[in-house]
């Protein structure tokens, strides 16, 4: 399954720089990864057309406070779902400052929650991979989740 990530805004803060770097290297042994961030926050229309675009074909995945709470283990039991299903896509959406329209959510698969509280893009960057990353050494069986 190969697994897409797309955001708005591009990490320049030093920290998240260095762990998205360093999740993207960790995940490169589990799936195909495709970070995709744009420099320029266009709005929150612009944005989402932009989005939705990029992710057309793959099942699509919303950030977005107002989302449903998925666990680490609810995560991995659906890619578990997925692959059965044979999915061979998955896009991950981050939008900018003014979050997603509401078509974007509507055209979405799932609309899930990081938090309860509003990330700031890098941090919500960071975080999902970590997550991405824990959910499929969850999956191999590997103690990285405990």
């Amino acid at each position: 399954m190969k697994w897409q990530i797309t955001a708005i805004g591009k990490p320049s803060l030093r920290y998240a720089k260095l762990g998205i770097e360093e999740y993207q290297k960790r995940l490169r042994r589990y799936t195909d990864l495709t970070l995709q961030t744009d420099s320029k926050d266009q709005g929150q229309a612009k944005n989402s057309q932009l989005l939705l675009a990029r992710s057309e074909g793959a099942i699509r995945i919303a950030m977005d406070e107002r989302g449903d709470s998925w666990t680490t283990e609810a995560f991995a039991d659906r890619i578990r779902d997925w692959q059965m299903d044979g999915v061979r896509k998955v896009a991950l959406l981050i939008g900018g400052a003014d979050g997603h329209t509401p078509a974007l959510r509507k055209e979405s698969d799932h609309v899930i929650a990081l938090s309860a509280f509003t990330l700031q893009h890098e941090l919500a960057l960071l975080v999902l991979l970590e997550q991405l990353y824990r959910v499929h050494t969850l999956l191999r069986g590997e103690p990285y989740h405990r």
